[in-house]
Formats: structure tokens, sequence, C-alpha cells
């Protein structure tokens, strides 16, 4: 396999012990799961998969959900070996699970890092008691601390997750917060605004006038002060929300982030490969009656015409504070760049978007208002 061309695998497991008020990720509660039907549907899934992505090496495979740490060591290990058997892996591949940091689940950690989990991605959320019971969270600080312990002893490389921009959470104490969690020497932060989902159980507070998050002046306010934490720490952003020392990036979202190609297994994971959009069913039932019937969980597999992808690709990219390759963007749509971004408006903008060379980024100031930014710069239409 050429080295330009990695293989990223994402593996979906949908089910929570309950329902954050925040999340609109594809996570559902269940009181009962077969586990064994389960780890045999996933494995027809991925051998799909593998069947129509022949001839690749995978470089990172990434367990998310729902609550992966739920599932048992061993349907990891199978998954594990199964992919291994279909594509191979790189050397030093990044294996991430996304986990709740409640003990029940700590106490498996060694078991998943001998299945071959290498990284794992805790849910912590936030470091004060009051937060997490309001962020629908099971677990309190003490027993997350004692989570990040534990995994800090057994897996290599370890990340947690914050949300911030609560109800009337003052600068001063999410600054101390923010100070307090990088003292805990984890390579990796994802530093999330809490946003309002439509569909989530504070979406619907909002509406009635009984949830209010902060204004924009303050986002921007707490937004700042995040960045400008976390790299005097040496922790710089290199994407809008995440944060990593030089050489501790996330592998895996790069990929998507680079527009590589990946493929996406479970109830609700999304693929791209061969310039196919691949979306699974989202319903846990839905995806089991479908590999049931077709050997997989495949809704739909949409062509990609070159202009979505060019667009798909800049969208991504500028996420990322080395912004994008305006040369390999032109050859996905197979047009001129001017045909792609909007060179004026990227000019009218130097403050918050900049051409150096062959490449796009925007700049630490423009992250802020990247939403409002991509609009204006990426063309609508990109005609080959």
């Amino acid at each position: 396999m050429p080295p330009d061309n990695p293989l990223a695998l994402y593996i979906h497991w949908p089910f929570c012990v309950s329902k954050c008020p925040y999340c609109d990720f594809n996570s559902h509660v269940r009181a009962g799961v077969d586990q064994a039907a389960w780890r045999a549907a996933l494995l027809a899934d991925l051998a799909h998969e593998a069947a129509v992505l022949p001839d690749r090496r995978l470089t990172s495979i990434f367990f998310g959900g729902g609550t992966p740490s739920l599932m048992p060591p061993e349907t990891v290990a199978a998954l594990l070996a199964a992919a291994e058997q279909h594509w191979g892996f790189t050397p030093g591949i990044e294996i991430t699970l996304e986990a709740n940091p409640s003990s029940v689940e700590a106490a498996c950690f060694a078991d998943l890092a001998a299945a071959g989990v290498n990284r794992v991605s805790l849910g912590l959320q936030a470091l004060e008691d009051e937060a997490l019971h309001f962020l629908g969270r099971a677990h309190d600080v003490k027993e997350g601390l004692a989570a990040l312990e534990i995994a800090q002893s057994v897996f290599p490389r370890v990340s947690f997750d914050l949300i911030y921009a609560r109800p009337a959470q003052p600068l001063a104490a999410w600054e101390a917060e923010l100070r307090r969690a990088i003292a805990f020497g984890t390579e990796h932060l994802s530093l999330y605004q809490l946003t309002i989902e439509p569909g989530t159980r504070f979406a619907t507070e909002a509406a009635a006038g009984r949830l209010t998050i902060p204004d924009g002046d303050t986002a921007a306010d707490l937004f700042e002060a995040t960045r400008a934490i976390t790299a005097a720490a040496g922790l710089p952003a290199y994407e809008i929300s995440n944060h990593a020392r030089p050489g501790a990036e996330s592998r895996h979202n790069l990929a998507y982030w680079r527009y590589q190609t990946y493929a996406g297994v479970g109830p609700g994971s999304h693929g791209r490969r061969g310039g196919l959009a691949t979306v699974r069913h989202k319903k846990p039932e839905n995806w089991m009656g479908a590999v049931a019937r077709n050997g997989h969980g495949i809704q739909s597999e949409e062509p990609l015409d070159p202009a979505t992808q060019a667009s798909e690709a800049l969208l991504m990219g500028l996420r990322l504070r080395q912004g994008v390759d305006l040369a390999r963007i032109a050859r996905l749509a197979g047009a001129d760049v001017a045909e792609i971004v909007d060179e004026r408006a990227i000019a009218r903008l130097p403050d918050l978007i900049r051409r150096e060379g062959g490449r796009l980024r925007v700049t630490e100031e423009g992250m802020l208002l990247l939403d409002a930014i991509l609009p204006e710069v990426v063309r609508d239409r990109v005609t080959a």
C-alpha cells in the first residue's frame, strides 16, 4: 500500500447505560444486549467492508459510540483479530476506544489493553460534581479521576473530553478547571463548547426557557482562553476543539479531517471509500436485521461527484490548524483552484483566512468564526 493511501476503520457500539441530555450521537439504552449475536453481526459487517475494500492496510481503528467500553473485551479482541486478518496492520497502528470513567468500566481497562487497544478516550466531561450532575453523567469527579489514573497506568496513550461554556460558567472557574485538567499530564485533550443539539433533552429545556448557555461574547472569551492556556502548556490546538502535544494528535481523526479513505462498521456508521459515501442503518435493531438479511448493515452507498468530494475535503480540512493543500483539493475536483475557493473573499478576510503558497488555512482569530467563514470562501458548486 502506498504511504499516501492509508485506511482508517471506525466501529460503532451503540449502547449506553443512560442517554446524556446534550447527546445527539447514535446511542441507545437497552435492558439487555445479546453479546454473542452482536459480536457475530459486527464481524459479518466488518468482513463485508473488507471484501469491497481490499488490498489496504490499517493505520488506525476507532471504537466509538455509544459507550464501547461496555463491549466485552473478547468482542474487542475478536474484531481486532478479524481486522488484522482482513487488511493487516501498519507498524505502530493506533487503536482507540472511547470509555466512560466509571469504576465498572475501568475494571476492564487491563483486559481491553490486552485485547490490543493502545489509546483510550475518556468522557470525563467536567471536573466539578455539580456540572457532572447537570450533564447527566453517572460518575462523580472522584470516580472519574480514579478511572483516569487506571487508564494512564494501563494504556500507552490517553485523552479525555471536557465540556465548557456551561450555563453561568465564569471564565475564571473554567480557567482553573482547565489548568487542573492539564496538570494530569495526558497527551491529548478534546475540549468542546456546550451546544444545544436538536432532538436532545437540552433542546427541550432550552425551548421552554429553562436552559440558557453563554452568549456569543462570553463563549468567545472562553474559547480564546482555552486556546491560550493549552498552547502555553504545550498542548496547542491542532483542530478547532482538539489539543495535543506535538506528535500525540489523534491519527484516526486526522484521517477524517484530511479526507482520507475510511471504513465504517456498526449501526449508523459512515464511510468514505472509492468515491462512495456509505451509511449503515442507524437503529440497532434495523442494522441487525440488515446484517441478517444481507450480510452487512449498509443502508445506502451514494456516489460522490468530484465537486462534492472537493467541498467535503475543504470543509473538513479547514478545521485543522495546518489547513488544506489546495492542489490536492483541485485534483479531487478535477477543477482549477479558482473554481473551488473564492479568491476575492479570501483577500477580503486576511485576518481570518490566508492562502500561504499552496495551502489555505484559517487563522487563530478565524477559528472562532469558522462556521461563518466557510460559506464565504468555499464555492457552492465546483464545475469540472
